[in-house]
């Protein structure tokens, strides 16, 4: 039986005669029962109880303590030109970049560095007659990897930003491959900027990327991309 339902059976008889209760309890703690009714009674352990309830009121209404704000960022005056440059074109297309051709040579070549060498990118033969492409697709990544050439990212006379002294890709938030790029195909790059955010020396730059594939309709790749830009 549980100690709970023993104790309602025996409520009646406990509130007549509520020393029964010692009569119950292991002689390793019943020398501990009349001390603790003598504390019951004693009017510190009342005034002890006073006092508890009154701290736990106080620090129910204490004021939270205050927090801090971070110091606003400074901008140099040319971060502050490009920032508001860039917050008057957001979700506009700011580039379009040239095709490039993804032959079965470069799918091989990101392969042999990669060591993925599964049949639907590497064996023409085969795919062929099993895929239900009909031929070799690109790796995902490959298409991934070719980001910076297809937004002309590592070519110095053509740069987005140039004022910036310095470019730096700080990651991705979210990549899809929504259709495969066949082998021999033509691919280029649309770019449009989600959000810019002042960071310490230069700005945070969210852009979405897609990698338009030459005739067709859905994108092989769409990426948002971050980049950061030291003035």
């Amino acid at each position: 039986m549980k100690v709970v339902d023993f104790l309602k059976q025996k409520r009646e008889a406990l509130a007549h005669n509520p020393f029964e209760l010692k009569d119950w309890l292991s002689p390793s703690i019943r020398d501990y029962w009349s001390e603790f009714l003598d504390k019951a009674n004693n009017s510190q352990l009342v005034a002890w109880g006073r006092d508890q309830r009154i701290a736990a009121s106080n620090d129910a209404i204490a004021p939270e303590p205050e927090i801090k704000q971070p110091a606003p960022i400074e901008l140099s005056e040319e971060a502050q030109r490009v920032k508001e440059e860039i917050e008057a074109n957001l979700g506009e297309e700011i580039h379009v970049g040239d095709w490039l051709i993804v032959d079965q040579d470069r799918i091989n070549q990101f392969a042999a560095v990669t060591e993925d060498h599964q049949w639907i990118h590497t064996d023409p033969e085969r795919a062929a007659e099993e895929s239900p492409f009909k031929t070799t697709i690109a790796h995902g990544f490959l298409t991934l990897s070719l980001l910076s050439v297809l937004t002309d990212s590592v070519d110095p006379t053509k740069q987005t930003f140039p004022s910036a002294k310095m470019t730096v890709n700080f990651g991705l938030n979210k990549v899809r491959f929504p259709y495969p790029v066949k082998a021999g195909v033509r691919v280029r790059a649309r770019t449009s900027i989600q959000s810019v955010t002042p960071i310490k020396r230069g700005l945070e730059i969210v852009q979405e990327i897609k990698v338009e594939i030459e005739g067709c309709r859905r994108p092989g790749c769409v990426a948002e991309s971050v980049i950061r830009l030291y003035f």
